[in-house]
This record gives C-alpha cells, sequence and structure tokens, in this order.
C-alpha cells in the first residue's frame, strides 16, 4: 500500500459547527482600545459625580456643571464597554456603536478639557485610533455569514 499525501485544505478551518472565525489582530486591537475607553470614562464619571479632588475647583465649563459630564462620560463608558464585547463578537452592533461611541466620546472629551486638559487629550488620542482601526479594518477576519 502506499501512502497517499493530502492536499492541503484551503479556506477557513471547520468543526462540527461550522467554521471557526479567525478574528484579525486590528479587530482585536480596536477592542482592546475600546474596552479601555470604556473603564477609564466609566472610572471618570464617577469620580466627577461624586465631586473627586482630582478635577480643577471653580472651572468654567462650555456646558453645564461638572456634574453632567460625569454623567455623560458615564453612560458613554457603559456603552463602549458593551459595544467592546460586541465587536469581539463579531456584531454589526460593536462596529457601528463602537464608531459612534468613541465619536462621541471625543466631543465630550474636547468640551471637557477645563476640567481635566491632559486627561480629555489622551481620551480623545484613544477615540480617533478606535474609529480608524474599526473603520478601516472592523470587517477583517471575519467570513461571511
Amino acid at each position: 500500500m502506499s501512502a497517499r499525501m493530502q492536499e492541503p485544505r484551503v479556506g477557513p478551518p471547520v468543526t462540527g459547527r461550522g467554521p471557526i472565525e479567525r478574528r484579525a489582530g486590528w479587530v482585536t486591537f480596536a477592542g482592546v482600545m475600546l474596552l479601555i475607553a470604556g473603564v477609564l470614562n466609566v472610572i471618570y464619571g464617577i469620580a466627577a459625580i461624586g465631586d473627586s479632588s482630582f478635577f480643577i475647583n471653580d472651572t468654567r465649563y462650555i456646558f453645564s456643571g461638572l456634574h453632567t459630564w460625569g454623567w455623560v462620560s458615564l453612560i458613554l463608558g457603559v456603552i463602549q464597554l458593551f459595544a467592546a464585547f460586541s465587536l469581539w463578537g463579531g456584531g454589526l452592533y460593536g462596529r457601528i456603536v463602537g464608531i459612534g461611541a468613541a465619536g462621541l466620546s471625543a466631543i465630550a472629551a474636547l468640551l471637557s478639557i477645563p476640567a481635566y486638559p491632559l486627561w480629555s487629550l489622551a481620551i480623545l488620542a484613544i477615540d480617533v485610533i478606535i474609529i480608524h482601526q474599526i473603520a478601516t479594518r472592523g470587517t477583517e477576519g471575519r467570513s461571511a455569514a
């Protein structure tokens, strides 16, 4: 008996339940950045609501006050956390809401510069990276279902 050589299989690997999804590294990176931004927004939202001494006192805001920005940051952070997990799961919700939440977070960061200037610029930079990675590489590694 001669040994038959098998040709390599082309296409995604298959299990008993269907193809295994191969997530691109950039999509994972965008999800991690979205998770980090969400956690940071939640932490700083809670700090702003609780009148933490971290924030600059007697600051004039463009809209409303520190408590309002705390609630805005908290809500955006929670939305970003849900979007990060949906992005990792391959859902369309994660891509759409991830870009939207990062965009709103970037705007909120710019409007809250009087409260914490360096932190706002750091959040803005993270949000720009998130938007770029999801918009340009949001479907990489996803199999057509």
